[in-house]
């Protein structure tokens, strides 16, 4: 008796696996003006996790938030002399998946955070609002997570 897992199996389970999976590939990046206080709104305010933070004095080398359930960000101090990689603050933009929308609207809206498009139902099935960051950078948050990725 051949006890031995089908191999063709095991590799179906694996691509179903990645497949599923939403692990964080791809890091949104962005630059602030002061990035320390970017990050203390971010974490403090909206909820990110401070996962790193390398610093020297007031300017940030690379910071990386978390987002609770699942993904991040990595953002610096604006630097305009970095002529190969320079974002300009205030012009990022990002869509963060939530399952507690309501409450996270609740909590921002409370905390004064500017609203650029309140709470609503959307036609395609997500709930959603939008907040502006201290920087200007727009931020969407939902309940949407994205379609699921096709079988090959």
């Amino acid at each position: 008796m051949n006890t031995a897992p089908d191999q063709q199996q095991t590799q179906q389970n694996e691509q179903n696996q990645q497949r599923q999976s939403r692990e964080p590939a791809i890091w949104p990046t962005l630059q602030a003006h002061d990035a320390v206080a970017l990050i203390d709104f971010l974490v403090d305010t909206v909820g990110f996790l401070r996962t790193a933070v390398y610093q020297d004095g007031d300017r940030v080398a690379h910071a990386q938030l978390d987002w609770p359930e699942g993904g991040g960000i990595m953002l610096g101090s604006y630097d305009p002399e970095t002529k190969t990689w320079c974002l300009e603050p205030g012009t990022f933009g990002a869509y963060v998946v939530t399952g507690h929308v309501d409450a996270l609207y609740e909590r921002l809206t409370a905390a004064g955070v500017r609203v650029l498009r309140p709470i609503e139902d959307q036609p395609y099935g997500s709930r959603e609002f939008a907040i502006a960051d201290p920087e200007g950078n727009k931020w969407s948050f939902g309940t949407y997570r994205g379609e699921p990725r096709p079988a090959e």
